[in-house]
């Protein structure tokens, strides 16, 4: 008998009919002779109405409040579940993220987990009862209700696999598994039968789509293995696990874009020790998540230090560097949100040269310019213009014959 946890995204929870289709297969893995800890996430876009609803009674948020409200979404579909569970005759229970003791710290919206007190709902398993987990959200050190931020219902699922001891986590979505490239832009992408932790941090963190990066980091660090699959169609997909070093690796896995950032740009920088330091302390202290840097090459004891940010961070990546411009006597800022990511990602990359100058010669070919570079030992990723990333996927995608 194995123990799994189950999370099910908003569109696999969308309304009564989903709802009813997953709790079958919720009792179907039930009398196969498996345990199961269900994690759901809010019903469609429900999340996305109860921020227009925010929005359309006040100009003003306060975290801690829209965190409160939020999480509303989530309790509303556990409850369903349940009840649904009750109609086929198998007894379940709905935990709230901070009754099924999800403890975070104090930051509203985007919280991080940092202890998970699993203790009633390993009461309600050895008393044969589903529990049913309101993801997304938890319980603060001082006794706050937290969100975890986009991706969060996948990172409470992984979490509570962990604090568990769980055989697995079943992520299921709409989308069948870890495609090559996003299908909508790449018609020929296949979905991966297996992908290692390591390049499923990169693939999640350079703009795939289908798990959230903290639950991957989540599972990496824990060595729980990750099953993402359709709800739609119940079809095997893909396993996220540890590399196998006695497998051959492919050179590159999948393609990935993003779209979703800016570059910032401070021109005419003093070129000093130091200069960088502050510019990048100042940015940490004000919760800026920077990706890319690059400072250009001195000329007459001045230079360009460019970063790119997620479109989030802008407004606070704007403001901290058009102060300190002023400060350390630079000329002015720049931002440029026509910007786009294109990202390679392959285990197979660390023992075989000549990938970047594969990857750049694809670009070259269909004259699509690169702006900015950054590297890790299985990921290569470029700043193109947003115009061109769709372009920029499909070349490559087609360079490394990832459709077969």
């Amino acid at each position: 008998m194995a123990l799994i946890v189950q999370k099910f995204g908003g569109t696999s929870v969308a309304d009564a009919d989903r709802i009813r289709e997953v709790a079958k297969h919720v009792a179907w893995t039930r009398q196969n002779g498996d345990e199961v800890v269900v994690v759901v996430s809010a019903m469609g876009k429900t999340t996305d109405e109860l921020i227009r609803m925010a929005d359309d009674v006040s100009s003003v948020t306060p975290a801690r409040e829209l965190d409160m409200l939020l999480t509303a979404g989530e309790r509303i579909t556990m409850s369903l579940l349940c009840m649904a569970l009750a109609e086929l005759g198998v007894e379940a229970a709905s935990f709230t993220g901070s009754q099924a003791g999800i403890i975070t710290d104090t930051t509203h919206t985007k919280a991080k987990i940092v202890e998970v007190r699993a203790d009633r709902l390993t009461e309600a398993l050895a008393q044969g009862v589903v529990p049913v987990v309101a993801g997304f959200q938890g319980v603060s050190t001082t006794r706050d209700i937290t969100t975890l931020g986009r991706g969060g219902s996948d990172t409470t699922a992984v979490a509570l696999a962990a604090a568990l001891s769980a055989d697995r986590c079943e992520i299921y979505t709409d989308v069948s598994g870890v495609f090559t490239a996003d299908p909508r832009v790449v018609p020929s992408a296949r979905r991966l039968r297996q992908v290692s932790f390591d390049e499923m941090l990169e693939i999640a963190s350079t703009g795939g789509r289908v798990l959230a990066l903290r639950s991957v980091e989540f599972a990496r660090n824990h060595h729980v293995p990750v099953h993402v699959r359709s709800s739609f169609t119940w079809e095997p997909g893909t396993w996220v696990t540890e590399e196998d070093p006695s497998m051959e690796q492919p050179i590159v896995s999948a393609v990935t874009s993003d779209a979703s950032g800016a570059k910032v740009t401070i021109t005419a920088v003093p070129d000093r020790p130091g200069i960088a330091a502050v510019v990048f302390r100042a940015l940490a202290d004000s919760a800026v998540n920077v990706d890319m840097i690059v400072q250009n090459t001195s000329t007459e004891g001045m230079t360009d230090i460019s970063f790119t940010v997620g479109r989030a961070d802008l407004g606070a990546a704007r403001s901290v560097a058009e102060s300190l411009a002023t400060e350390i006597g630079a000329r002015g800022v720049l931002v440029d949100e026509g910007i786009a990511q294109v990202s390679i990602v392959g285990a197979g990359m660390k023992t075989h040269p000549g990938v970047t100058a594969m990857m750049f010669e694809a670009l070259a070919r269909e004259n699509i310019n690169i702006e900015m570079i950054s590297t890790s030992p299985i990921r290569i990723s470029c700043v193109v213009r947003a115009s061109s990333v769709d372009d920029a996927v499909r070349a490559l995608h087609d360079a490394f014959g990832l459709e077969s």
